[in-house]
């Protein structure tokens, strides 16, 4: 087992912002306010996909930005949400929080969704703040930023695949050329005293994880050398790769090989022998190689698949590769299954924050930023709102606990004001 990660940064879109508009039509030259609302801005949702194996794809593309929603439109139109951007992962990828570590959601069912990052909300039209004493607001909300978040994915990887066979047949040469592995790889038996796994990587969705699996000899389901140890690995895997030197390059009958590796996969428990196995015939390019061959189709072709090459040389390799990935797709596995549609992040509250530093009284925050982006300086309405705001908000209140005076001078992000009730 070795952990798969990758960091990625998250950018769910923005609300779009309500319009100011008026109606226009014939028969009514001083028609009422138009303007419709902003739409929501796309989220960013995680859902688990069992065809999909590794997080290889987030090592090539680390950001990711969900559209935007439209701006409202006149005639009280609605602008259109940005569309939601859905990224496939494995089932059981951890979601951390890069910052704090944190664990944001465990997807460990199938189909599961997670809303990672959700897009900001649309802001209201000028139609949607009129009132008995406010018959012409001209002015209108802001949409809510997106949410950002740069997260840390992780999923413990157990191999998908796994390459067995006697010792000195090819299966860490084998690795090495198919994944990013670096097996040690030399002339003599029991090079490997662990299992080494690597990414196979065919394109994008389309990468599994594959194990070399050594220490099987004749006995090793009871102990001898270290094979009953590595057969535990074995049994995670969901199909295996029969490594045979077809070419019986060390005196060793290569069929005769592919039964005592067999007994000693059923010995060790009655499954093994039942999951899917793949011949591959290696070291084809070592003379005497095409008359086993012959031999082995004749004895095992009915009921195995048998992929004839050589590591070596990569000959047939890249079939190989495509023909696993494929059965690997039909591969039904039992995972949990989720009922409901999507599990959400819990919504952030739009704070406001007011305090003193260096003798400067502050008003600070997302909410506040919202505020000042819908209000419109120049018009009266817009500027009774802003103060209602304020004021519903404590604001002012929160103002006067800090000592604040009438003429003293409030900074509003970029603005300063000066304080009178």
């Amino acid at each position: 087992m070795f952990i798969d990660v990758a960091t990625i940064k998250l950018k769910a879109g923005n609300g779009g912002d309500g319009a100011v508009a008026w109606r226009r039509e014939k028969y009514e030259p001083a028609g009422g306010p138009a303007g419709g609302d902003g739409g929501a801005g796309g989220n960013i949702i995680f859902k688990t996909d069992e065809g999909i194996h590794t997080l290889m794809d987030f090592r090539y593309k680390r950001e990711y930005k969900a559209p935007s929603g439209e701006n409202g439109r006149n005639k009280k139109q609605f602008g259109k949400d940005g569309e939601d951007i859905i990224l496939k992962v494995p089932v059981g990828t951890l979601i951390k929080d890069k910052n704090t570590e944190g664990v944001i959601a465990d997807l460990k069912s199938k189909d599961q969704k997670f809303i990672i990052a959700k897009g900001g909300r649309g802001g209201k039209g000028n139609a949607k703040f009129t009132t008995s004493t406010r018959q012409a607001p001209a002015f209108a909300q802001a949409g809510s930023k997106g949410e950002e978040r740069e997260i840390i994915l992780e999923l413990k990887l157990l191999a998908d695949v796994g390459l067995v066979g006697f010792p000195n047949v090819g299966k860490s040469t084998l690795l090495s050329v198919v994944s990013a592995a670096k097996p040690k790889v030399a002339n003599y038996h029991f090079t490997t005293l662990k299992p080494n796994l690597g990414v196979v990587n065919l394109g994008t969705e389309m990468s599994f994880v594959i194990a070399d699996i050594p220490g099987l000899i004749e006995g090793a389901s009871e102990g001898l050398g270290l094979g009953d140890e590595f057969l535990k690995h074995v049994e995670r895997t969901k199909i295996l790769i029969h490594v045979l030197d077809i070419s019986g390059s060390e005196g060793r009958d290569p069929i005769d090989d592919f039964f005592k590796i067999n007994s000693e996969l059923k010995n060790y428990d009655e499954r093994l022998s039942t999951k899917p196995q793949i011949i591959f015939a290696n070291k084809m390019d070592i003379p005497g190689a095409e008359e086993n061959l012959k031999l082995l189709k004749e004895k095992l072709g009915k009921d195995y698949k048998i992929f004839s090459g050589s590591a070596a040389t990569t000959e047939n390799l890249q079939e190989l590769m495509k023909y696993t990935f494929n059965e690997l797709q039909n591969y039904e596995e039992e995972y949990e299954t989720y009922d409901e549609e999507y599990v959400a992040v819990e919504e952030k509250e739009e704070g406001i924050r007011v305090y003193k530093e260096f003798d400067k009284y502050i008003v600070d925050g997302p909410y506040i930023e919202k505020l000042m982006r819908s209000t419109n300086f120049e018009d009266v309405d817009s500027l009774r709102y802003f103060q209602e705001n304020l004021r519903k908000n404590k604001v002012i209140e929160k103002l006067k606990e800090l000592g604040i005076d009438e003429g003293d001078s409030v900074f509003i992000l970029k603005y300063e004001f000066e304080f009178f009730e």
